[in-house]
This record gives structure tokens, C-alpha cells and sequence, in this order.
């Protein structure tokens, strides 16, 4: 029988509903590590550094479909909590199609500015025109970009969880073989993985919009709306935090470029990359559980049941110390094997990879709970809370702490920056919780 968000959830339930938003977080940040894989193996670390230079800028113009996608979905599912199904439709319909209109006004607005942001940081030479090319060709699908990480979420919300995961892992699975048949056996470099990546991240907007624009079993469809400023307003107040999160991981990683390019160069780069790689991948695990329980505990705040609010909370947070737990063992265990697969090819490179990443994974221990803390208060509809924690954390903590660090530490210092940016958001989040606890009943 289906999860209902109406349902009472124990660890079995809360794992299995949750368990297709993590694959579908995953097999998103997959896309990147596939393009990287293949790029840096095929066509040099030189190439490699263009993508890891150039995907920042993209990241923050495709987190605003996470942002119409957690702010959207808090709204829908609150609304649904309180009976009005029609209203929900009405909304889903608005911000879908709002989704759209901007994410072609993104492309054309960033087509000018991507070369000089990439600049900005430091970026000369075939490097730069590496990044430029490898950016362009996937600004140009930045709205499919948009829509799959908004359908993602709102896959759930419409009590599809599993169909979305299948439309994620098909196009996952269409960006790796593309990969492997454009940079693998055609040798088209940069060119391939971007125009891979494009192909599935159409498959992953196109699959979802001819599924809701038709009659379906979901409790969502699209159709006729009206536009209603409040709903767009309150949606992206909603998924401010998302946004924010996005925004400024992707600013923080402009930061620790810019310093690796200062104190290291382009092996800096490279090395940050690989472990990039990684951390998207736990924490997609992370945000892929936050964003999955989140519908439900936005229900559940929608209709005034607190028993089950303090159930969730309680069941999460104990879910969340596992997966740090697991995920951090299975950092420093495959430290050596990941970085060979990366950059095996260059010894010094290789061995820079294995000593930061075993420096840096100390922070999947905490950032389970920082994420989770963001998305608590995204469901119950205070996007100011949440987005403190998010700017916090991806600003500000990080932010000072890469520029800071290596002025006590050297190079060490900016590994050491995500110890620092954790454990400051982890006192933040506890704090917000503890204050908020009465007022929304989750303790």
C-alpha cells in the first residue's frame, strides 16, 4: 500500500518514503562526478579545473528551480493538509509554469556576464576558454536544469516519490552512457560532457511536465491558473533558504578557488574538485533525506498534528547521526581508491587529493544536522529561519573561515574551513530549535 503524508511514520516508513528523494539528490549530483570522471581521465586535468571553475556559476542559476521546488512544495502540501486540493493545483500550475519564464531569462541575461565572473576569480588563458565553452553549452538548458530540480521535489509532494525516482535515474543513466560514448570512445572532450549533461537534464524537465500536463493518479496536475503574486512571493520566501544555499556554496567555491589558485594553482583546483565530488554526493544523501520528510512534516503542520511532529523529529535526527557516522567511515576508507580514480594518472596531485580529503571529512560527521535544521523550518513555513542557517553556514561561517584560516594555517587552513563552517552552523541550528521549540511543537 502507498505512504500517505496523512500516515504515522516509524524508521521503516520514514526510510522507505525518503529513500527515492536521496536517489533522485544522488543521481543528480552524479551528473558532475560522471562529467569529471571521464574529462579528467580522457582529456587531462587542465580540462578538469575548467568544469570545476565553471560549475559554481551554473549551480547557483539551477538552485532556483530548488528553490520554486522546496518553497512550492511547502505551500502545496500545507495547503493539501488543510483539504483544499484544488488550491494546491492551482499553485503547483503557477509555479511550474513561472519556473519556466525565468529560467530563460537566466540564459539570456548570464550568456554575457559567465565569462566575466569566471574572471573574476582568477581565470586566463585556455583555461578560461575551457570553462567558457563547457559553461555555455549548459546555460543554454538552464530552464530543463531548473525544472528537474524542482520536479525532484515535486514529485513527492504529489505522492510520487518512486516515479520521480525513475525519471532521475533515467536520466542519470543517459548521462553516464553519453558520457562514456561522446568523451570515452569519440574523444570529444569538454564539448561531450557538456553536451551529455545537457541531454539528460532535458530528459529529467521533459519526462515530468507530459506526465503532469496529462491526467495522471498523482494528487497534482497542471492545467489553467491565474497569477497570484502572494503564492510566487511566498513560494520563494519559502525556498529562500534553498536558494541561499545554493548561491552561496557556489560563492564559497569561487572563495576556495580563488585561494587554491593563490596558494596552489591549478593542482589546488583539481584536488578540491575530486573532493567536491564526494561531498555532493553525502550531501545530496543529506538533502535528498531533508527534502523527502519534508512534505510530511509540512502536512502534518498543516493540520495541527503535533504527536506526529515530535515523532518525526525525534526518528530524524536519530537518522541522520547514522548516516554521518556511516558516511564519514566510508570517507576515510576509500580515501586512497577515489582519489585514484580521479587523478591517478598524476602521483603528486593524487597524493594532495588523499591528504585533504582525509582532512575534510570530518565535517559529514555534523552537516547532516545543519541541512536537516534548514529544511525543519522551510516545511513549517518560516523561510526567515531557514534562511539564516543556510546564509550562515554557506556564507558566512565558510566564507570567513577560507579567508582567515590560511592566514594561521597555510594551505591546511582552507581544508580545515569546513571543521570551522560546521561546527559554527551546528550551534545556530541548535540554537533556533531549542528556541522554537514550544511554538511548533516538534520536542
Amino acid at each position: 500500500m502507498p505512504i500517505q503524508l496523512s500516515d504515522h511514520f516509524d524508521f521503516s516508513k520514514i526510510i522507505r518514503f525518503t529513500l527515492p528523494s536521496i536517489a533522485m539528490m544522488v543521481f543528480t549530483s552524479i551528473y558532475s562526478v560522471v562529467d569529471g570522471f571521464f574529462v579528467s581521465n580522457y582529456a587531462g586535468k587542465e580540462a578538469f579545473a575548467a568544469i570545476n571553475l565553471a560549475y559554481p556559476v551554473l549551480m547557483i542559476l539551477g538552485t532556483v528551480g530548488m528553490m520554486f521546488g522546496t518553497g512550492g512544495s511547502a505551500l502545496i502540501a500545507a495547503t493539501q493538509g488543510r483539504g483544499r486540493e484544488k488550491l494546491a493545483n492551482n499553485y503547483f500550475s503557477l509555479i511550474v509554469y513561472s519556473a519556466i519564464v525565468l529560467g530563460f531569462a537566466e540564459v539570456a541575461i548570464f550568456w554575457f556576464l559567465f565569462e566575466p565572473i569566471l574572471k573574476m576569480i582568477g581565470a586566463s588563458g585556455i583555461l578560461l576558454d575551457d570553462a567558457v565553452f563547457y559553461g555555455h553549452i549548459l546555460l543554454a538548458a538552464m530552464p530543463a536544469l531548473m525544472l528537474q530540480m524542482m520536479f525532484q521535489i515535486l514529485f513527492i509532494t504529489a505522492g510520487k516519490p518512486q516515479l520521480g525516482l525513475y525519471v532521475t535515474v533515467g536520466a542519470g543513466v543517459a548521462n553516464m552512457i553519453l558520457d562514456w560514448v561522446l568523451v570515452g570512445l569519440l574523444d570529444l572532450g569538454l564539448g561531450g560532457a557538456a553536451v551529455a549533461t545537457v541531454m539528460s537534464e532535458v530528459v529529467g524537465a521533459a519526462v515530468p511536465l507530459i506526465y503532469f500536463a496529462r491526467k495522471n493518479s498523482s494528487t497534482l496536475k497542471l492545467g489553467r491558473t491565474r497569477f497570484v503574486w502572494p503564492v510566487l512571493y511566498k513560494t520563494c520566501f519559502n525556498g529562500s533558504s534553498e536558494l541561499l544555499s545554493g548561491i552561496s556554496a557556489a560563492f564559497v567555491a569561487f572563495l576556495y578557488n580563488y585561494q587554491l589558485m593563490k596558494y596552489i594553482g591549478a593542482d589546488g583546483v583539481a584536488a578540491y574538485g575530486v573532493i567536491m565530488y564526494v561531498a555532493f554526493i553525502f550531501f545530496a544523501i543529506f538533502l535528498g533525506f531533508s527534502d523527502g520528510i519534508s512534505p510530511v512534516i509540512s502536512f502534518h503542520f498543516g493540520a495541527q498534528n503535533k504527536a506526529e511532529l515530535k515523532n518525526l523529529f525525534k526518528r530524524c535526527l536519530m537518522i541522520i547521526g547514522a548516516l554521518g557516522l556511516i558516511l564519514f567511515s566510508v570517507a576515510q576508507i576509500s580515501a586512497s581508491q577515489l582519489a585514484s580514480v580521479f587523478v591517478g594518472y598524476d602521483q603528486s596531485l593524487y597524493e594532495l587529493t588523499i591528504y585533504a580529503y582525509r582532512i575534510v571529512c570530518f565535517c559529514f560527521l555534523l552537516s547532516g544536522f545543519n541541512l536537516f535544521g534548514s529544511a525543519l523550518f522551510t516545511a513549517l513555513n518560516n523561510g526567515i529561519l531557514s534562511a539564516i542557517i543556510s546564509t550562515c553556514r554557506s556564507v558566512i561561517f565558510e566564507a570567513a573561515s577560507v579567508f582567515l584560516l590560511p592566514l594561521l594555517f597555510g594551505i591546511n587552513g582552507i581544508w580545515f574551513a569546513m571543521w570551522v563552517t560546521e561546527i559554527a552552523a551546528l550551534i545556530l541550528v541548535a540554537t533556533f530549535v531549542i528556541r522554537n521549540k514550544n511554538r511548533y511543537g516538534y520536542v
